[in-house]
């Protein structure tokens, strides 16, 4: 039994110490702000892919318009 409570103590401490310990939340909060700017970039890069390639698309029409049949 003596040695069920030293183990109950241990964990109690070791509990205390990371409820207290900041640094966790901090790198949580940074890693939310990353994903954000990611989820960012990825819907920008998305749209900008269907605008650029229906820009392309358009391109290759006029040139076809204007080439003479070979």
């Amino acid at each position: 039994m003596l040695e069920k409570a030293g183990c109950e103590r241990t964990m109690a401490n070791l509990w205390m110490k990371l409820r207290q310990d900041a640094r966790g939340a901090t790198a949580v909060e940074y890693g939310l702000i990353v994903s954000l700017i990611v989820v960012g970039i990825a819907s920008g890069i998305s749209s900008l892919g269907g605008v650029t390639a229906s820009m392309w698309g358009d391109m290759a029409n006029k040139v076809a318009a204007v080439t003479p049949n070979a």
